[in-house]
């Protein structure tokens, strides 16, 4: 799919792309997430998505460029672009990087409940 070279009324935009924002922020459930991007996006657009987040995440883990190309099967452009937006301190990657920090934390500590529970439980 192309976008058109006719641009779109200025208020117009605002309002379609404030309805995108609403949409994937009313999008609770990860699997419902899922459908939508299915949905609207290209194979090649979902890659190119998921792939620089996954640099991102990569980056703040301190991996080296070497490691992220060969895994990832990505450029080093790619990946010095996407360390550009996190030097730039880009307010959503940064979001989203802290999100997944979030969600590997909280998931680490549910894993260590849930040993100790058992622990507990045994004796």
């Amino acid at each position: 799919m192309q976008v058109s070279k006719k641009n779109v009324n200025r208020q117009i935009e605002a309002k379609i792309f404030k309805s995108l924002y609403q949409v994937l922020a009313d999008l609770k459930n990860p699997l419902d997430v899922a459908k939508f991007i299915e949905d609207v996006l290209s194979e090649t657009e979902k890659t190119v998505l998921a792939k620089r987040l996954a640099i991102a995440w990569y980056l703040t883990k301190n991996r080296p460029y070497e490691l992220i190309r060969q895994e990832l099967k990505v450029s080093s452009a790619t990946i010095a672009a996407v360390q550009h937006l996190l030097d730039g301190k880009k307010a959503g990657m940064l979001l989203a990087v802290k999100t997944m920090e979030a969600d590997e934390w909280a998931g680490e500590l549910a894993a260590k409940v849930k040993a100790s529970v058992k622990k507990i439980f045994k004796k």
